[in-house]
C-alpha cells in the first residue's frame, strides 16, 4: 500500500513539473513574440513610433500601419518639458470608449447604418481594444497626451459620476462622438472644455451596466432620418471632421471652451505647436 502511495506521489510531482515547465515556456515564448512584433518605424514624430503585430495595409507599395505604439524619445526631453501636463492647472482627458465600441464592434451601429442588419445591431458590448491607435477613437491622441502626463478618465467614469469633472479646471475631449445624456450635460456645463476633435457629442447612447452594453438612443439619422445631432447641440462641428491634414489648424472659441477646426489624429504626435496650445489654452 505504501509503495502505491509513493508511486502516485511521484506521478503527481512529475505532472506538476511538466505543467510548470510548459507555463514558463509559454511566458518566454510570448515575451519573444511581443519583442519581435514591435518594429521601430521611420516616421517623423516628436516620439519614438513602433508598428505592432504586423498590423498594416499596403497602399502604393508602402505599408500604412493600423496599430502603432508611441514612446518618449530621450533626445526630445527639452521639448517634452515645454509640453508636459501642468499640474497647477488640473486637466483631464476623456477617452471615448463608447465611440470605440460603436465603431469597432462586429455587426454594430455601422452595420445598421449600411442596412446590413436590423435594430438589434444598435446595442453593442462596451470594450477597449488592445489596439490603442484606432483612428476613429483618437487612439494616437490619447497615447500622446498620456505620455505627456495628463490625467485620464473614460466616458463610463463620467457617466457613473458626472460630478467628477468639477474637480478639474479644464477638460479635454477626444473623438467622443457617442456619449450618454449625463455625460453630455456634465461636459456642456463645465466652464472650460477643449474640443480637440470635431464631431463630438453627436449621438446619444445609454449604458446597461448589467450586461456591459451601450445602445444608440438618438442621433446619426436615428430613430428618424432627419435627426443629425442627437442632442440638437448648436455647437456641432461635424462637417470639419474630414479635414485630417490640418494644414490651416486653429482653435476658435465657443460658450464653454475652444474647438479645433480639423481632425488632428494624424498630426498630433508631430506638431509641437498644437501640443503647446493644448497645454496653454
Amino acid at each position: 500500500m505504501m509503495n502505491v502511495k509513493i508511486t502516485i506521489f511521484v506521478i503527481l510531482v512529475v505532472v506538476a513539473g511538466l505543467i510548470l515547465f510548459q507555463f514558463l515556456s509559454s511566458l518566454s515564448k510570448n515575451d519573444s513574440i511581443t519583442s519581435y512584433e514591435m518594429e521601430k518605424l521611420d516616421i517623423k514624430s516628436l516620439f519614438d513610433v513602433y508598428g505592432i503585430n504586423n498590423e498594416y495595409t499596403m497602399k502604393d507599395g508602402k505599408r500604412s500601419w493600423t496599430n502603432m505604439k508611441f514612446e518618449l524619445n530621450q533626445e526630445n526631453d527639452e521639448i517634452y518639458d515645454e509640453l508636459r501636463y501642468d499640474s497647477n492647472k488640473k486637466t483631464v482627458v476623456i477617452y471615448p470608449i463608447l465611440t470605440e465600441s460603436a465603431y469597432y464592434a462586429e455587426h454594430g451601429y455601422y452595420s445598421y447604418y449600411k442596412g446590413e442588419c436590423d435594430e438589434k445591431c444598435l446595442t453593442v458590448q462596451i470594450h477597449s481594444s488592445d489596439n490603442q491607435s484606432l483612428f476613429n477613437s483618437s487612439g494616437i491622441g490619447f497615447q500622446i497626451l498620456k505620455l505627456l502626463g495628463y490625467e485620464t478618465l473614460s466616458d463610463v467614469d463620467v457617466d457613473k459620476n458626472p460630478e467628477i469633472l468639477t474637480e478639474f479646471d479644464k477638460v479635454i475631449l477626444l473623438h467622443n462622438e457617442y456619449v450618454t445624456k449625463k455625460e453630455f450635460n456634465a461636459i456642456t456645463n463645465h466652464p472650460k472644455v477643449i474640443y480637440l476633435y470635431p464631431n463630438v457629442l453627436y449621438a446619444e447612447v445609454k449604458i446597461n451596466y448589467w450586461d456591459n452594453s451601450v445602445s444608440l438612443v438618438r442621433g446619426h439619422n436615428y430613430p428618424e432620418k432627419s435627426i443629425g445631432n442627437g442632442f440638437d447641440w448648436k455647437f456641432d462641428n461635424s462637417e470639419l471632421e474630414y479635414d485630417t491634414d490640418c494644414t490651416n489648424m486653429e482653435f476658435y472659441g465657443i460658450k464653454n471652451g475652444f474647438m479645433l477646426n480639423c481632425y488632428p489624429e494624424l498630426v498630433i504626435h508631430k506638431n509641437q505647436y498644437l501640443l503647446k496650445t493644448i497645454k496653454e489654452l
